[in-house]
């Protein structure tokens, strides 16, 4: 279930880099609270200790951990102790803690000697060597969609892999699920309205709702778009035995009950950064409460009808042929998501070309809610930081880098920009749990767009 829920590069680094920190200092009771109850009971306390004690006289400190990829429901690294080399696999559950945890000796993977021809000739050799090398180990019917923005200039390069071979395909208007790049069309919404003075970032959203939240807990709109809430990843409430589509029977009711009787903040006194999907959908939910329409209707008018997105949709239904199907990692074709409360952490269709629009408006310097959402809002770590919706790494030129990613059950997608040197790559991708490699793609072609 792990491998189907948004983010999970990102869940997954938070994670490991807590490892890491409470391994290195000892603080083995921190390591065992971030377990599972199950993990709890599998593994108990004293077991644990003992575990990480008897690892650490053999092994020492963690000097490094690096992602390698994904083996079933597990994450693996390759961890540079300082006395060995080890594979570490880690496995969360919808709550984000450790449900799984093995330890081996690190093996190199034997490297397959990949027969996948490169049909890229019409594109610029540089580009077409780097789509191609950074696609040729996707399945069959792998379909990317990119847009390289520089100057107000974009230009889009499609590709689709068919009988092992990457072929161009002109795509820029064929629709894909963007997953969780939607958190930052959440949060757009949001900065409108802060513009027209229709709520204030620091506004509480209990007055929405007809009931108290248990124990009468506070939520405001900024800390839902910056996942400072501390609000779980998910609702305990959730339904998640429904793989193929986890988020589709999850309505009003679930979303009420939750509130009124299961809520349950994750921090105490100090504001920590906590990658919510509950706290995104819940923000959108809210914000359409607050104008007395579904979120979905808010989004269509403050943001497609706004940037004349005109292929970018709220539901799958009735898309045709535009519609790419998703696949799995190994090329089967998967179940696209439905969204009901908790839209906004991952619920739009889009097309690069429609992006690119969106993506060229945050170079409009007049536009405010826009650059409202740019603002930085918390300090993750060092030059890490969080907007509202955009994450941020900060650079000492000046030069931010603004990013996004997504996935859901049958797609992966990356956004990434430079406002000050007006460069932006989308990678739009019909394949799901390859996050890691979208990302990466995405930083390359900036970097490389940036030095021309």
């Amino acid at each position: 279930m792990t491998n189907l829920l948004f983010s999970q590069t990102e869940n997954y680094k938070i994670a490991i880099e807590n490892f890491q920190a409470n391994y290195n200092a000892d603080k083995y009771d921190e390591i065992f609270n971030r377990f599972s109850p199950e993990m709890k009971q599998t593994l108990p306390i004293e077991d644990a200790k003992q575990f990480l004690i008897g690892l650490k006289s053999q092994g020492g400190n963690i000097e490094s951990m690096e992602f390698i990829n994904y083996q079933r429901t597990y994450a693996l690294y390759k961890t540079k102790f300082e006395k060995a080399v080890l594979e570490v696999n880690i496995s969360l559950d919808g709550q984000n803690l450790i449900n799984g945890l093995f330890i081996k000796p690190y093996e190199k993977p034997q490297e397959i000697k990949n027969k996948t021809v490169n049909s890229l000739n019409n594109y610029p050799k540089e580009i077409a060597e780097i789509i191609f090398s950074k696609s040729k180990d996707f399945p069959n019917n792998t379909q990317l969609s990119i847009a390289l923005i520089k100057n107000g200039k974009t230009k889009y390069y499609g590709i689709i892999k068919v009988n092992d071979t990457i072929k161009p395909d002109e795509n820029q208007n064929k629709i894909f699920e963007i997953g969780s790049i939607t958190k930052v069309f959440t949060s757009t919404v949001l900065a409108s309205l802060v513009e027209n003075k229709k709520i204030k970032l620091t506004d509480e959203i209990n007055s929405y709702y007809p009931f108290a939240f248990k124990d009468n807990i506070k939520i405001n709109f900024e800390s839902l778009a910056n996942h400072t809430s501390g609000l779980p990843r998910l609702p305990e409430n959730m339904d998640l035995s429904n793989e193929i589509n986890p988020y589709q029977n999850y309505g009003k009711t679930e979303i009420d009950e939750y509130l009124k009787n299961l809520l349950k903040l994750e921090i105490d006194t100090k504001k920590t950064y906590s990658y919510s999907n509950l706290g995104a959908g819940l923000l959108g939910y809210t914000l359409g409460l607050s104008q007395k329409t579904n979120f979905q209707k808010l989004l269509q008018k403050k943001i497609f009808d706004k940037y004349k997105m005109r292929n970018s949709f709220t539901s799958s239904q009735n898309l045709g042929n535009s519609l790419i199907k998703g696949l799995n990692t190994k090329g089967e074709i998967v179940s696209n998501w439905d969204f009901d409360v908790l839209f906004g952490a991952g619920g739009i269709l889009s097309t690069t070309e429609d992006l690119a629009k969106f993506v060229n408006a945050q170079f409009n310097p007049k536009n405010k809610e826009l650059e409202l959402t740019r603002k930085t809002t918390f300090d993750i770590k060092e030059n890490t930081k969080i907007c509202l919706g955009w994450h941020k790494l900060e650079s000492e030129t000046g030069k931010d880098l603004l990013w996004h990613n997504g996935g859901t059950g049958g797609y992966s997608s990356s956004m990434v920009m430079k406002v000050e040197e007006k460069t932006a790559v989308i990678i739009l991708s019909n394949v799901s749990d390859i996050n890691d490699k979208i990302d990466a793609f995405s930083y390359e072609l900036i970097n490389k767009t940036n030095k021309k």
